[in-house]
Parts: structure tokens; sequence; C-alpha cells
């Protein structure tokens, strides 16, 4: 199953930059698909260096020590021994909101964070499961591929939000290109949504991966399943106050939880699928 996520993963990438540069040539030709490249390279490279930092600050997240927090450092001391990776940094986030996160540039910076509600409400195996969980996600360079894929999506949104101005007052007339009304709404429209499909598709192929990873490095899913059972609940009952959607595929379940949306349009996949798998795995 893990093979099959990652060759998932690696043909949805190909599909997102493969839009990005078709998105490049089409508004510019030949020199517009080498913009697109080097704008994405450039938009990577400063992502890839800070938005760790930011994404920490925008939930207000605090390190702790082990003196402040002995059970959750022991707990990942445990779990980052088991999958042979450095002891990242821990960080509370103050919010009832029942949910972690990982995120860094590399295994050797890198960071959990956990919300305080999450400490509240589950017991120490549970826990440990979703600190596998995020171990995992660390080990499998998933903060790397998620900040990869959302930054080109965000190029490709940024270019059809310009390629609607461009709709509204030049599109009528025609280049050498051949660009025209037609073109232009076909990127302004579509692409973007195109765009924000594949990138959700990696995000939800990624959690299935942490899922199965975690369960493996401690050789147990069952406590990730109670856990997982136990945040689904408690998303509807205590919903993140502060923070921002774009960030919801970060965390081990939506903590801006809202109904209504079709399973192509979730960040994350459906739950009673992911511990169905859990509970289904023989390790």
């Amino acid at each position: 199953m893990s093979m099959k996520n990652q060759l998932k993963t690696a043909i949805l990438l190909a599909l997102l930059t493969a839009l990005l540069l078709w998105v490049g040539q089409l508004i510019g030709g030949y020199s517009g698909l080498v913009f697109a490249g080097f704008f994405a390279v450039l938009m990577n490279f400063g992502a890839f260096w800070f938005s760790d930092k930011i994404v920490l600050m925008m939930y207000r997240a605090k390190e702790v020590t082990e003196k402040d927090q002995p059970i959750l450092f022991k707990i990942v001391r445990d779990v980052t021994h088991k999958a042979n990776t450095p002891m990242p940094k821990v960080y509370i986030i103050p919010s009832e909101n029942a949910n972690a996160f990982a995120t860094g540039r590399s295994k050797n910076h890198a960071a959990v964070a956990c919300t305080q509600g999450i400490l509240n409400l589950l017991k120490e195996d549970e826990l440990k499961g979703v600190i596998a969980h995020e171990v995992a996600h660390i080990q499998n360079k998933d903060i790397l591929i998620s900040t990869i894929a959302g930054t080109i999506a965000g190029v490709i949104s940024y270019v059809a939000f310009m390629a609607r101005w461009a709709a509204i007052f030049g599109g009528s007339r025609d280049d050498d290109r051949g660009g025209n009304i037609i073109s232009l709404l076909l990127l302004a429209i579509v692409t973007p949504i195109v765009a924000t499909l594949i990138q959700l598709a990696i995000s939800r192929s990624r959690e299935y991966l942490a899922d199965e990873t975690g369960a493996r490095i401690i050789r147990s899913p069952y406590g990730l399943a109670s856990a997982l059972e136990k945040l689904e609940s408690d998303a509807k009952k205590h919903p993140m106050r502060f923070g921002n959607t774009s960030t919801a595929h970060l965390f081990i379940t939506n903590p801006f939880r809202s109904g209504g949306f079709i399973k192509l349009f979730q960040t994350h996949p459906d739950m009673a699928s992911r511990i169905k798998r859990l509970k289904n795995m023989k390790i």
C-alpha cells in the first residue's frame, strides 16, 4: 500500500508541474514556460526555508521543554527513537480543538505541534499513535512535498487571477499565439480548479501513507485508530478559532470542520476509511 501511495504522489506532482508549465506556455510561449518554472523554483525555495516559522506563528505555538510537558516529551522521544529520526522541537498550540501537525524543512529541522485540546482528550496510547503519524510525515518528507504542491497550485491560481483581468480588459484581441477570450477564460476558471483538485489529492494520499507508516513505527495501528475516532467527534464541538484554512492539510484532521463539500475538495481522506484501513492492517 505504501508503494502505491508513493507512486500516486509522484504522478500527481508530475501532473501539477505539467499544468504549471502549460499555463506558462499559454500565457507567454516558451519564455512564459521558462518564467513559470523559474517562479515556481523561487517560490518553493522561500516556502521551504520559512513556511515552518510562519505556520507556527500563525497558530500561536509556544515551544515547550521536557519540564513543561514530561509525558508528551517521553512519547515523542520514544517514537522518534523507534523511527530512527532526530528529536524534533515540541510546541503547544493554545486551542481546545484536538489536533496536531508536523512542520520543518528536514528531519534535522523539524517540529511537532500539539493543541492543548488533544492533550486533554487522548489517552497516552492514542497520543502516541498521533505522534507516530506526525513523525511519519517528517520521515516521509511530506512537509516538503505539501509545500511544493501548495506553491505550484498557488502560482497557478495567481496566474489565473491575472488572466481573469486580462480577459476583462483585453481578452478579445487575438495575439500571434492565437490567444483569445476562450483560452483566457479556460485558463482563468478551469486551471485553478484542476490545480486545487490535484493538490488536495496529494494531501489525502500522504495522510493515508502517514497513517500506515506511523502504525508500523510503533508496531500498532489501534492507538491511532482510536484517536481518529475521538478527533472526528471533537472537531465538530471545538473548531479552530484562529489560523487559516489554507493550512488545514497540515493537521491530522481538518481543524476547520465544515460539511457539504464533496470528497474531491476535502483536505483529508474520509475518516471512516482511514480508521478501517488502520484496523485492517497486519503488522
